[in-house]
C-alpha cells in the first residue's frame, strides 16, 4: 500500500489550479481529489464514492467559504476533543466553531478519522465497501447532517458522476476492512480435546473472539468461580484475563475473556473517543486490550479514567 503521505506530493504536482476567483466545476473537483479519497478508502474502508460525494456536497465542490479559507471540505465543526485551529462560521446558528486545516488533505484525513473513531458510526462499517446507498443512509440515520435529504444527495452526486467505480478495487479485499468495535468470529478454540474436559455447561454456550481473543458472553446466574471451573481455567487466571484483581458481581450481558487480551487492538482501531460514563476497564474489554497497556499508550495514572471527549490511543503510538 503506498504510504498515505506519498500520495499527497504526486497530487499537489498533479492537481488542478485554477486562476484567482475561478470556481472550480464538480468534475474538476473529482479529478482532484478521487486519488485522496482511495487512498482514505484502502486505509480505513470508507468508500472512496462516499468521501467524495460528501466532499462534492459539503465544500460545494471546493468553492465554500470553509473550504477556500480553513481547507475544511466536509463541515465538521470543533466538538470538545478539537485541538487544533478553528475558524468561526454561520452555520446552523451564527458564529459556531469549525475546524480549520493547513491541507485539503488532512481535511480529508480527519474526515476518515472522524467516522471511525466515533460509535455512532460503527455500524457502518459492517456494511459491503461497495455498498454506497447503505453508507449514504447510515450516515443520514447517525447524523450526519440535519437536512432529511442527505442521503438521497450523496447517493445522486455518486451515480451521476459514476463516484462507484472508485470502490470496485482489487486491493479492497473483506478481510483489510476495518473490523467494528466487536467483531465477533465463532472461536474453533476450547473444542474438548482429548484429556481435557469441557464442563456441559460450556458445550452450551457460544464461544466468540474479537480482536483474536476468545470470550463469552454471561448469562445470568454466572460466577467467576463458576466459569473458570467450565473452562478448566484458575480462578486467578479468568480475572486476569478480564483485569480484575479479586471477584466482582456478573452481570447478564458481560463479556468474559477466556484467555489472556492483546497488547494492542485490531489493525485500523486505533483511537477511540471517549463518551460520558466510558471506563478504562469497560474500553479494554470493549477492544479486547489489555487494560495496563491502554494506560502506557494514553501517559495515564493506573487507577486514573478520561475524561469524556479524550482521545485514547488503542496501540502503541508509532
Amino acid at each position: 500500500m503506498i504510504p498515505r503521505l506519498a500520495i499527497v506530493g504526486a497530487l499537489l504536482l498533479a492537481c488542478f489550479c485554477p486562476a484567482s476567483g475561478q470556481k472550480l466545476t464538480r468534475a474538476q473537483y473529482i479529478a482532484q481529489y478521487a486519488a485522496v479519497a482511495v487512498e482514505e478508502m484502502k486505509a480505513t474502508g470508507i468508500p472512496a464514492s462516499i468521501t467524495l460525494a460528501q466532499g462534492c456536497l459539503e465544500s460545494g465542490n471546493g468553492n465554500s467559504t470553509l473550504a477556500r479559507e480553513a481547507n475544511n471540505h466536509f463541515g465538521i465543526k470543533c466538538h470538545k476533543n478539537w485541538k487544533g485551529k478553528t475558524i468561526r462560521h454561520d452555520d446552523d446558528e451564527k458564529a459556531e466553531c469549525f475546524r480549520k486545516y493547513d491541507s485539503a488533505y488532512e481535511s480529508y484525513r480527519d474526515h476518515s478519522d472522524f467516522l471511525r473513531y466515533r460509535d455512532r458510526y460503527a455500524f457502518l462499517f459492517n456494511l459491503e465497501p461497495t455498498d454506497y446507498k447503505g453508507w449514504a443512509y447510515g450516515l443520514q440515520k447517525a447524523g450526519y447532517a440535519t437536512a432529511q435529504t442527505y442521503a438521497a444527495s450523496l447517493i445522486r452526486i455518486i451515480e451521476e458522476n459514476q463516484l462507484q467505480r472508485y470502490d470496485i478495487l482489487d486491493a479492497i479485499a473483506r478481510e483489510e476492512l476495518p473490523p467494528t468495535p466487536m467483531e465477533a468470529e465463532v472461536s474453533t478454540k476450547f473444542k474438548p480435546l482429548p484429556g481435557h474436559k469441557l464442563y456441559t455447561a460450556s458445550l452450551l454456550r457460544e464461544i466468540r473472539t474479537t480482536n483474536g481473543v476468545a470470550y463469552i458472553v454471561a448469562t445470568e446466574g454466572d460466577t467467576w468461580r463458576q466459569l473458570a471451573r467450565e473452562y478448566n481455567l484458575f480462578r486467578r487466571e479468568i480475572l486476569r484475563f478480564n483485569d480484575l484483581r479479586r471477584e466482582a458481581p456478573l452481570h447478564a450481558g458481560e463479556i468474559v475473556y477466556l484467555e489472556a487480551k492483546k497488547k494492542e487492538s485490531a489493525r485500523h482501531l486505533d483511537k477511540h473517543v471517549v463518551e460520558e460514563g466510558e471506563t478504562m476497564r469497560g474500553l479494554a474489554q470493549r477492544y479486547a486490550v489489555k487494560m495496563q497497556k491502554l494506560y502506557q499508550y494514553n501517559d495515564m495514572a493506573p487507577g486514573s479514567e478520561p475524561e469524556p471527549g479524550t482521545i485514547l490511543n488503542l496501540r502503541k503510538p508509532r
